[in-house]
């Protein structure tokens, strides 16, 4: 049954053009926009020592710890001054390692490979074991992932860490993988654009961007999200008068599978779903030519989605790890590509409100 004759394909070629975005305009240009430390994906070494303890239990958005990074650049360590803070209330309560926020002043950073950075986000592993820094290769494999669907999207490098965790007398050294993130104000100057911080509905946002999210929420598995609420979403508003939702944040994805991850209640909605390796598609119903479109960009990038995850497979330290979650995705393009159950899953679980 999997390969259905898919239909709606040849009426969408009859209803005319819909907008369309593709990661695969002008990539040359987007690199020359992208700030030095995101273009390449050499894994970074990177060096911190801070108190843990101290991180959890005294920083929040106004007070943060006052640190060094240190980071291998041109096969030497070099170092910048930076304030650190816990993000996450979720994780800062449910792991020992909380994800951080890293700001650099802008003239510290000027001469060295985090010119262009102010803000950065950190993503830490829960605790030091195999299965969570494979999630957290996991969680950077789905920002790469998205980089292929949409042109808007985070830009994220992986980062290996040496932390010294300060505890008095007993300092303890953990070795572990994490990833930066950008921030979204270097987003909407590459695609000179305005971020948003006011409420848009999902359905006044472009259409074809906002499906484009949503399918990517369905493929890995997420329902840890809003886009009506800004909830793991920025919004930007671009020169031609779009409204478009950035992702991030997907530790709760079935994709991660996280110890410590729960199907999402956002404000309170109960779900149909017992656990986050269990699909639900919510997203809000458009016009048919809209899913049509984005179900067919969709199958044109199966070949790169499984080129990208294959790419980042030598970052796993448990193969058995990569190939659930490629099989996880294999799952969602078995969807795409049978009528029955894209019309099932997708289409008739559109929300109406």
């Amino acid at each position: 049954m999997k390969n259905q004759t898919i239909l709606p394909f040849l009426a969408l070629c009859m209803l005319g053009p819909v907008n369309f975005y593709s990661q695969s305009a002008e990539p040359a240009e987007e690199k020359k926009k992208t700030t030095k430390l995101f273009r390449t994906q050499e894994v970074l070494p990177v060096k911190l020592r801070f108190s843990n303890k101290q991180m959890k239990k005294e920083t929040n958005d106004s007070t943060y710890l006052f640190s060094k990074l240190l980071f291998m650049d041109n096969d030497q360590w070099d170092s910048i001054d930076v304030r650190i803070r816990a993000r996450g209330n979720y994780r800062r309560a449910h792991c020992y390692f909380p994800p951080l926020k890293v700001k650099i002043k802008k003239a510290i950073a000027k001469e060295t490979i985090f010119k262009g950075n102010k803000e950065l986000k950190l993503v830490m592993p829960c605790v030091q074991s195999t299965k969570s820094l494979d999630n957290i290769v996991k969680e950077y494999m789905a920002y790469k992932m998205y980089e292929v669907i949409s042109p808007f999207h985070f830009k994220t490098r992986m980062v290996s860490i040496d932390y010294t965790e300060l505890k008095g007398k007993k300092d303890k050294v953990h070795k572990v993988k994490g990833f930066l993130i950008e921030d979204i104000d270097k987003v909407a100057k590459r695609e000179n654009a305005k971020k948003m911080k006011r409420i848009v509905h999902p359905m006044e946002q472009d259409d074809i961007a906002s499906a484009q999210n949503d399918f990517f929420q369905f493929m890995i598995g997420n329902t840890d999200y809003s886009t009506a609420y800004q909830h793991n979403q920025k919004l930007i508003f671009t020169s031609d008068f779009k409204t478009i939702p950035l992702p991030y944040d997907f530790d709760m994805s079935g994709l991660v599978d996280a110890s410590y991850a729960v199907v999402s209640q956002v404000q309170g909605e109960v779900l149909s779903i017992e656990s986050v390796t269990d699909r639900l598609y919510r997203g809000f119903k458009r016009d048919e030519a809209v899913f049509q479109e984005v179900r067919k960009q969709y199958l044109d990038k199966k070949s790169e989605i499984f080129q990208v995850m294959d790419e980042v497979k030598p970052q796993f330290d448990n193969e058995k790890e990569f190939m659930i979650a490629r099989n996880f995705v294999e799952d969602f393009y078995e969807i795409l590509e049978n009528d029955n159950q894209f019309e099932m899953q997708i289409i008739r679980k559109a929300r109406l409100k």
